[in-house]
């Protein structure tokens, strides 16, 4: 059995669906589901342990502006949550292994790319820091003995069900119902990941830590930069040129540039992306099209929500 925080979220459900094709029992754990299965309840968390082999740490206050607007509740929920998770994982009669999903926010503005994962931790926003200390507990946890990893996390993107003011969903159906792409930072660029290849390498990821494999960061990055400007092209292009944009400043609290270096995950799990940014964009514009999504009011606003 193995258990999954977060597991209604874009990553969550994906890789849980996986491992369940897999033949892999699976316990979903998640507030939208239930709302005792808060992971900043310590009895609601010890309950979901009992009779598990491992645990894929997802749950969190997943994004940079809801960690920004409420600090409080992101280090109750990010950090202290998985103190809780790790010191109930300790306590049971066999500890579960654990992979902890972190972010490539935690780099903060890189001096050079590509971004190694041995580079400097040096996080801008709440959210990033809040990631930080949650690789620190993970590892403390690890040196005690726990067999535990860290993925890194990209931009992911996807799926329709994801938040619609995501950059990447928000373009998507911009393209898909002719509305308009706000463009928060056009020359902001990042290494945009495809939730299959995400799911993908996360269950190479799982196979390794429940084989007891013990490894350095790892993060799931095809390598390649996108701007804003450039994605934008590409919805223009999907949505056969009847996308409208508007430009604005970006954030003051967002990483500005971002390529990330694949290395480490294709020599210790044989893992590369698949999925390019202009396929996997259309193929979300196909899927919100076919699911007769329409503009709200009849536009659909695209903003920078890039986490």
């Amino acid at each position: 059995m193995i258990l999954v925080t977060g597991s209604r979220g874009l990553i969550g459900s994906a890789i849980a669906k996986r491992l369940n094709s897999a033949g892999h029992a699976i316990r979903t754990f998640d507030i939208r589901d239930d709302l005792d299965q808060d992971i900043r309840s310590f009895h609601a968390l010890s309950e979901a342990l009992e009779g598990v082999e491992g645990v894929i740490h997802l749950a969190a206050v997943s994004r940079v502006v809801w960690a920004q607007a409420d600090p409080e509740k992101t280090r109750t929920t990010n950090v202290q949550a998985l103190e809780g998770l790790l010191t109930a994982a300790r306590a049971m009669p066999t500890p579960p292994w654990i992979v902890f999903a972190s972010s490539r926010e935690v780099y903060g503005e890189p001096t050079s790319l590509p971004v190694a994962e041995s580079a400097a931790l040096a996080p801008l926003n709440v959210y990033a820091r809040s990631k930080v200390a949650g690789e620190t507990l993970v590892r403390a946890a690890a040196a005690e003995g726990l067999v535990a990893n860290v993925a890194r996390f990209s931009n992911v993107y996807g799926c329709i069900d994801d938040h619609h003011d995501r950059v990447v969903p928000a373009f998507a159906r911009a393209a898909a119902t002719a509305g308009v792409m706000r463009i928060e930072g056009a020359d902001h660029m990042f290494d945009f990941t495809h939730i299959t290849d995400v799911a993908r390498g996360l269950h190479l990821l799982v196979n390794a830590t429940a084989s007891g494999e013990r490894l350095d960061p790892i993060h799931f990055v095809t390598g390649q930069g996108t701007t804003l400007s450039q994605l934008a092209d590409i919805a223009i292009r999907t949505g056969d040129g009847r996308v409208r944009q508007e430009r604005a400043p970006p954030r003051n609290y967002d990483v500005a540039r971002f390529t990330g270096d694949p290395r480490r995950a294709q020599e210790a799990l044989g893992w590369t992306a698949e999925v390019g940014i202009a396929d996997g964009f259309a193929n979300l514009v196909d899927a919100f099209r076919s699911a007769g999504v329409n503009a709200p009011d009849g536009l659909a606003v695209a903003k920078l929500a890039v986490g």
